[in-house]
């Protein structure tokens, strides 16, 4: 059955990963997504290598794996919308599109009349994203925006990391782009809000999404623990400043996580470490009392989980519902018998590299499953098919804008 987003046009002229992320997740669920690139150069993160995509004979495709990561499924055409005619194809496309994303910088889409207000007094039903580091509004809303950046200033860093009293203690940004990535999801949600308020109204809207707001949002708990308890959160790296035991342990072969969630949990804990005193010590017996207690409860029980091996430990809790696990690095993730199963792997077809292996998507639909109908484009790949079939061009005409440098 066709995806849940099947019929849905997304014109994405967004670029690097914020906008991508989310017009793949579209792509994913059925829309159909026309991705516009510069003529000759293309998404930055084409370049963003090595690793470069190999094709059959072994040699170094112009795609990096960075680009692989979020544009499957759509069609790339190449348009230079710097020029007038350039600008004519875009609002051509818009007009027959139901949604545009967008991620550059605050104004610069007006200066070509490729703005809200114009699209939408051509398409009044066209839903407009635009996803930049500060938002339209702001003291701050000319300044560029990158992820890195926006871990910063939006206090993730400030809690990510170990403790200062400690060896490599210090503001750390997470492995991945986090502020990107949940921009994307967060633009993907706004979308589809406006497509469902389009049902009912007939009109489409604008959507205003900033890196810095999302950041702000997800920093969540540790916005109430600052609001309510009035005290700065600071690091504790592989912690949790509000529950205990809930970080890493080493066992006598490496390293697993261990999260007890509950009192309950804690109990069962200390059955099958033979240690059930400690939790009927009132010092342990409640999180609060081991959230006080926390450096001597962790010292006992590093204690006895260096004694045996991680996989003993996950195996002996988890048989009582105490969750743990290993620390796996990215290629173990992916020979896991759970990622296996649930098919977080997957294969497609590219006109140059043959079968080339991509993340799947995690929505699961029970009557309009994701699509994986294409691989991450070519540059230029869909020009010609655009033109002509969407917009009518005849090959005369598309030779000459080929010609031009346009397309």
């Amino acid at each position: 059955m066709a995806g849940p987003l099947a019929g849905i046009r997304v014109l994405d002229l967004s670029r690097v990963l914020a906008g991508p992320w989310c017009s793949q997740l579209l792509a994913d669920m059925g829309a159909e997504v026309i991705k516009i690139e510069r003529p000759g150069r293309g998404d930055d993160t084409r370049g963003w290598g090595p690793p470069y995509l190999k094709d059959r004979t072994g040699q170094d495709t112009p795609d990096a794996a960075y680009f692989l990561a979020a544009n499957r499924g759509k069609r790339s055409v190449t348009v230079d919308f710097t020029r007038p005619e350039g600008q004519a194809l875009i609002r051509e496309l818009a007009a027959l599109s139901d949604v545009l994303i967008e991620n550059l910088k605050v104004g610069d889409l007006a200066r070509y009349g490729l703005d809200y207000a114009a699209l939408a007094a051509i398409n009044p039903r066209l839903v407009y994203c635009s996803i930049t580091g500060f938002g339209q509004t702001g003291p701050l809303a000319s300044r560029p925006g990158y992820d890195f950046i926006i871990q910063a200033m939006g206090g993730l860093m400030s809690v990510t990391g170990e403790r200062d009293d400690r060896p490599g203690g210090g503001p750390q940004k997470l492995g991945i782009a986090y502020a990107d990535l949940t921009t994307g999801m967060h633009a993907a949600i706004a979308v589809l809000a406006a497509l469902v308020a389009r049902g009912a109204s007939g009109r489409g809207q604008y959507v205003d999404l900033a890196l810095l707001d999302v950041q702000v949002a997800s920093m969540a708990v540790m916005a109430m623990n600052y609001f309510i308890g009035g005290k700065v959160p600071g690091r504790y790296g592989n912690a949790h400043p509000n529950i205990v035991p809930y970080e890493v342990f080493q066992a006598a072969d490496g390293p697993f996580v261990l999260a007890v969630g509950n009192d309950r949990q804690f109990a069962r804990l200390c059955e099958v470490l033979g240690v059930p005193e400690l939790a009927a010590d009132p010092s342990f017996t409640r999180n609060a009392g081991r959230v006080q207690h926390r450096e001597e409860l962790t010292a006992r029980l590093q204690a006895i989980f260096a004694t045996r091996p991680a996989q003993a430990w996950e195996d002996a809790l988890c048989a009582v519902d105490v969750p743990c696990g290993r620390i796996n690095d990215v290629s173990q993730v992916f020979e896991l018998p759970q990622v296996r199963s649930r098919g977080m792997k997957i294969t497609l077809e590219h006109p140059d590299a043959g079968p080339i292996p991509l993340v799947g998507s995690p929505l699961r639909f029970s009557d309009t499953p994701v699509e994986y109908r294409l691989p991450p484009p070519r540059l230029g790949e869909h020009t010609h098919a655009v033109l002509r079939e969407l917009l009518g061009k005849d090959e005369t005409e598309i030779a000459a804008l080929r010609a031009a440098g346009v397309v």
